[in-house]
């Protein structure tokens, strides 16, 4: 009796595995459109990202603002989740060298459940590096730019002042402007020797990206989405 029954497990297990063999892939009634390459992202972060607090491996979740659509129908709805991680930090270091954050946008989650692979490239943000690092400030030499750049408003605003000064007093604006405009030149001198100098041993600025915050990012290769 024992021996009928494991013959008869046997057969109907082998009755069940040709039956799944020869019945074909399971055929899901489901079609799919294409979001093309090149398509925006606007994708509001639900928790923040940076790299002061942060290490590479860090998760994180941001909502899809701007709906996809194709014709009439809503591919990807305002509200829906995408997913990604921290790809790679390097901190910040002294001579104003500033921190870089790489994002890696790993899979947006369908109305219907499904996870699809991303390929996503920031493209807007305070400063892109060439390799999609993102950050606030470069180094020592871009520290000199921007001081010698505020150095000059300095000057320029020294200058404007003795300019107005000597409305009130016609022919007074020719001592006043000059004054100002000298008293400003060496006012812009000073803060740039000084700040380029503290600049040699500050260290650059971290990247934040707090919760709510927005950022745009394009769509590297297209992806296609099921619809039912």
């Amino acid at each position: 009796m024992k021996k009928i029954k494991s013959i008869f497990a046997i057969l109907l297990t082998l009755s069940l595995t040709c039956s799944i063999v020869f019945a074909g892939p399971f055929k899901a009634d489901a079609k799919t459109k294409r979001i093309p390459a090149g398509t925006v992202f606007q994708l509001e972060f639900l928790q923040p990202v940076s790299t002061f607090s942060g290490s590479s491996g860090d998760s994180f979740v941001a909502t899809l603002l701007n709906e996809q659509t194709a014709g009439a129908n809503v591919i990807l709805p305002a509200g829906t989740v995408v997913r990604g991680s921290v790809f790679d930090i390097k901190t910040a270091k002294y001579f104003s060298r500033g921190a870089k954050l790489y994002l890696d946008f790993d899979h947006v989650v369908t109305p219907t459940g499904r996870q699809i692979p991303l390929d996503l490239a920031v493209a807007q943000f305070d400063k892109i590096f060439y390799d999609g690092g993102l950050y606030k400030n470069l180094g020592y030499g871009e520290a000199v730019r921007d001081n010698y750049v505020k150095a000059g408003e300095i000057t320029k605003k020294a200058t404007e002042y003795g300019k107005k000064a000597g409305i009130s007093a016609p022919g007074i604006q020719y001592l006043t402007t000059p004054i100002c405009a000298f008293g400003g030149f060496i006012g812009g001198a000073g803060y740039f020797i000084g700040d380029s100098i503290a600049d040699m041993f500050r260290k650059g600025q971290d990247v934040y990206i707090n919760t709510g915050d927005v950022m745009n990012v394009k769509l590297v290769n297209p992806i296609d989405i099921p619809v039912y």
